[in-house]
């Protein structure tokens, strides 16, 4: 059983590094998945938190502070260092067939991905948390995470499976970390909730 798992993570694995592709994702997936792209984001989320609830929400901050550190150090201190997994291009036997479009390969251990941990677990805390005043937007970030994902494996750094294992543990600890802050503290009331569903 388990050989065939492996056996299909090396397949898709080559699947979408060598033959799914093509130039318009060659020039964006490795931007696209590299962390510094996104400071932008984050910085319109916590204004967006900060004038829509005040001050107060300062808890969200904290609570997406401690539940992104809780995937990438679960990910990267303990998962990563039991499965010892290398990176596809970093394996004698895979690295020959591997497409590399980054200037290096990271180091650490491949499996799971931290990349895929950290975005799916933002992705739901951000999810349970503020589905009730963002309407279909929200899924959005679910997008973003996955094609984040996608882009490891795309540019050779991980296998199907560690995005994948990723995806899983990260929505687990982002799911666990959003059902404690709404059960023990919450966001506070909108500022202005008529201002707030014009703008949506």
């Amino acid at each position: 059983m388990w050989q065939t798992i492996h056996n299909w993570d090396i397949q898709l694995f080559y699947k979408i590094n060598t033959v799914w592709t093509n130039s318009f994702l060659d020039s964006n997936f490795p931007w696209w998945r590299d962390a510094t792209t996104w400071y932008p984001l984050y910085l319109f989320l916590l204004i967006f938190i900060l004038l829509n609830f005040g001050w107060r929400a300062w808890t969200w901050v904290l609570f997406i502070i401690i539940n992104v550190t809780l995937t990438d150090q679960f990910s990267s201190s303990v998962v990563k260092q039991w499965a010892m997994r290398l990176r596809p291009c970093r394996d004698p036997d895979m690295i020959e067939y591997v497409r590399m479009l980054l200037n290096h390969c990271s180091g650490g251990n491949s499996f799971p991905s931290s990349h895929a941990t950290n975005h799916f677990g933002a992705a739901v805390f951000i999810f349970c948390t503020l589905r009730k005043y963002c309407g279909n937007w929200i899924y959005l970030f679910f997008f973003w995470a996955a094609t984040i994902s996608y882009g490891q494996v795309y540019v050779g750094v991980h296998y199907p499976t560690d995005v994948l294992a990723g995806a899983i543990i990260g929505s687990i600890i982002g799911y666990c970390v959003a059902l404690i802050y709404n059960k023990k503290i919450g966001l506070p009331a909108l500022k202005s909730p008529e201002a707030f569903a014009r703008n949506l």
